[in-house]
């Protein structure tokens, strides 16, 4: 009897970041998959390394800032992303930003923001992404295009209220 070797999920941890304004901290991803979409800072969880962790980790390496997580909001799962058709699990957790300069690490995003909140539906973002802020947010008008309608070289909507790029 053969077995065919099934590829491994991909679980992943994801930081929604929000500070006392209602700001969310997104970044413009360079790497597949999602590629030039506004994400969330977030990544793999490294192999013994516990989540919350993993989710400390990747906030500092993408943005340079220390977080305090709040709690989970929600699991989204992708499946048959990218040409490797992968499979991701996702957890998103709210966090509270404890500083708010941003430094994008160049190599995962090139620019981190703030992004009021009221923006957000217009953003070109991917579906998990969506999903989250549509629970974090349920009052904005969430039926605006998605990301494949969006012109991704668009300036930002007018909610940009701090920047960081990385050249």
């Amino acid at each position: 009897m053969e077995f065919k070797k099934q590829q491994a999920i991909k679980t992943s941890v994801v930081a929604c970041v929000i500070d006392e304004n209602e700001r969310v901290l997104l970044t413009r991803r360079c790497i597949e998959p999602f590629c030039s979409l506004w994400v969330m800072p977030g990544g793999k969880i490294d192999h013994g390394e516990s989540i919350l962790a993993a989710l400390h980790r990747e906030v500092r390496e993408e943005v340079g800032i220390e977080i305090h997580v709040e709690g989970l909001i929600d699991v989204f799962e992708h499946i048959d992303v990218g040409d490797r058709k992968d499979h991701f699990v996702i957890l998103y957790y709210r966090a509270v930003p404890l500083s708010l300069e941003l430094s994008p690490n160049g190599d995962e995003c090139t620019e981190a923001i703030w992004a009021l909140k009221n923006c957000l539906p217009k953003m070109a973002l991917p579906p998990g992404g969506r999903h989250i802020l549509t629970q974090v947010f349920p009052d904005l008008p969430w039926e605006q295009p998605r990301p494949a309608d969006l012109d991704l070289n668009e300036e930002l909507p007018g909610g940009q209220l701090t920047s960081s790029s990385q050249n």
